[in-house]
């Protein structure tokens, strides 16, 4: 085993969830992860970087579960037989508890070690006298440390802790004299009645303030956008360009005429939907709501555990199907079935608001993303309700509620714009591209005429078809529905439109979904999850399509009469 100074040197960092890995990883190796979430199951991968000043190749490992019962632990612990060292992280306020069960469940052997104790400003004193004791029993180096905000002297600390590491001596020590640490307080979030009611409160807050404000703000600019760049850029190009660069660029689906709604559109949603559950990460509240409605959710297949990787998917599905490994393995098929159907990226909530305001119907939107999650649920305890895990699958403690480090919500939201710009909208303006020369070929208008006996099974027109084609290929795909910047939209009953939408986006997930679902649980479940998505789309499209038509013609007959 090699140790000296300046040669590759492997190190791991082994800890219980919401033990402060990532935040320590991060201050170690200033990585701009933005992964010292206060909520369990932040990590869902290994992230590695090098120390330079030591050499250490640094890993950061996805937290260990308490019943070993995820993908997450299996691969921190099958990531731990590769390492030279490891660096043991556990929280000062549950040191006794969370070492010995770390010295249970790893295999250590003849590696050498070192321990971080966070959270260290909980109780400075005690903690350190806590992580004294732990030293002296295992023979190892331990260090008390604020994990979410290292200092410099901290992180020295930390450092010369790992170059002294050495082998546990026992890995049965002997439990510390008691100390009254402090416990994460309680709230009205841990009230059994009261608390499930206040989390779907904060949940429907954490998403419906975003999109409420973005939509103002997409609502107001784009009105003096189109007048002020879109309409004199039209009126300039249109007269020079070759009939294929105009439709490319000025069409109904051109890139200064679709790609500017898709932007527009998309953009504040993903921009404040990112701030808000940035915060809710890092505050904390994640933790306790994931507790509280671990009873609700329950009923319809899933668990607490499965609560956050559905509501990433408010983010992006990609990423919640990564962080589906951190559910149990009896309910992570129903937790990705849970995140296909019922929760809309930002993206589509981008695209669906545009649909909507575009068509004059804003009002849409409220009760399309209530029935999303009511059919999303419904869904998934059709399908996976048998699933329901057995028993407890939550951590015996909780985290502390403490206030957002500017610094890590800033990281996040930065990571998620950034993804936003060079992979999100670059696609779709290629989807534009494609759907341009399509429609300039002819090639729309065909399919929208081989189509229309199909959209006719849900009181649609055939004209319909091409957004539902694009948004198998991409969610916000559907915004090609905007063609003629919204006037075929304006000539569509309500029923239509939010019937459309709904076929549209929830017939199947996303291309690049689907395919992650693939690499993540295998062909056989990615297409069976697909299957029974498509069937539940296609029945539930067809009952409010036709459901519409017959409101709408009791109506009129009314009306008539």
């Amino acid at each position: 085993m090699s140790t000296g100074r300046g040669t590759d040197r492997s190190l791991v960092l082994v800890g219980f969830e919401s033990a402060g890995k990532s935040a320590l990883f991060r201050g170690l190796t200033g990585c701009e992860t933005g992964d010292e979430a206060n909520f369990r199951g932040s990590t869902v991968v290994c992230r590695s970087a090098r120390l330079a000043e030591t050499g250490w190749n640094m890993v950061d490992t996805p937290g260990i579960r308490e019943d070993e019962d995820s993908e997450t632990t299996r691969l921190a612990l099958s990531r731990l037989e590769a390492s030279d060292t490891v660096l043991l992280v556990a929280r000062g306020t549950g040191l006794r508890r969370e070492l010995e069960g770390l010295l249970e469940r790893i295999n250590i052997g003849s590696r050498r070690a070192a321990l971080a104790v966070t959270f260290a400003d909980k109780a400075p004193d005690d903690i350190r006298r806590i992580a004294l004791h732990y030293r002296q029993q295992l023979g190892i180096p331990a260090v008390a440390i604020d994990a979410r905000n290292l200092a410099a002297e901290s992180r020295s600390a930390v450092l010369e802790a790992i170059e002294q590491s050495s082998e546990v001596a026992t890995r049965t020590p002997e439990p510390p004299p008691p100390l009254h640490l402090p416990e994460p307080e309680r709230t009205i979030l841990e009230h059994p009645i009261a608390g499930p009611w206040i989390s779907v409160l904060i949940v429907l807050a954490m998403f419906g303030v975003p999109v409420w404000g973005a939509y103002q703000l997409a609502s107001r600019l784009q009105p003096l956008v189109d007048a002020w760049a879109i309409e004199p850029a039209k009126a300039a190009l249109v007269p020079v360009l070759p009939s294929i660069l105009a439709a490319i660029l000025t069409g109904g689906y051109g890139l200064l005429t679709l790609g500017w709604y898709s932007f527009l559109w998309a953009f504040p949603v993903v921009l404040f939907i990112g701030i808000a559950t940035a915060i809710a990460e890092e505050t904390g509240l994640n933790d306790r709501m994931t507790r509280s409605l671990d009873p609700w959710l329950r009923r319809v297949g899933l668990s607490g555990r499965d609560l956050i990787p559905v509501l990433t998917g408010y983010g992006c599905n990609v990423v919640a199907v990564f962080q589906s490994r951190a559910c149990s393995l009896r309910t992570r098929h129903s937790c990705v079935a849970m995140i296909g159907l019922g929760s809309a990226c930002s993206y589509q909530i981008g695209a669906s608001l545009s649909i909507f305001g575009s068509s004059g119907r804003p009002g849409l939107f409220v009760p399309y993303l209530l029935l999303l999650f009511l059919v999303g649920a419904a869904h998934t305890r059709l399908w996976s309700g048998r699933r329901t895990p057995e028993g407890p699958v939550l951590p015996a403690r909780h985290s502390f509620l403490q206030r957002p480090g500017s610094r890590a919500v800033w990281w996040r939201i930065r990571a998620v714009l950034r993804q936003f710009l060079l992979q999100a909208m670059p696609i779709f303006l290629f989807i534009c591209v494609g759907a341009a020369i399509l429609a300039h070929l002819g090639v729309l208008d065909s399919i929208s005429a081989r189509a229309a006996p199909l959209m006719r099974a849900f009181n649609l027109p055939g004209e319909a078809a091409p957004g539902v084609v694009f948004s198998i290929l991409r969610k916000d795909g559907l915004l090609t529905l905007n063609q003629g910047e919204g006037s075929w939209l304006r000539e569509r009953s309500a029923g239509e439109v939010f019937t459309l939408v709904w076929l549209a986006s929830t017939l199947t997930a996303c291309l690049v979904t689907l395919f992650t679902v693939r690499r993540e649980l295998g062909l056989r479940a990615s297409l069976v999850l697909a299957a029974r998505q498509a069937v539940t789309a296609l029945v539930t499209s067809a009952a409010i399509g036709w459901g519409c038509a017959l409101v709408a013609g009791s109506s009129i007959a009314r009306i008539l009469s």
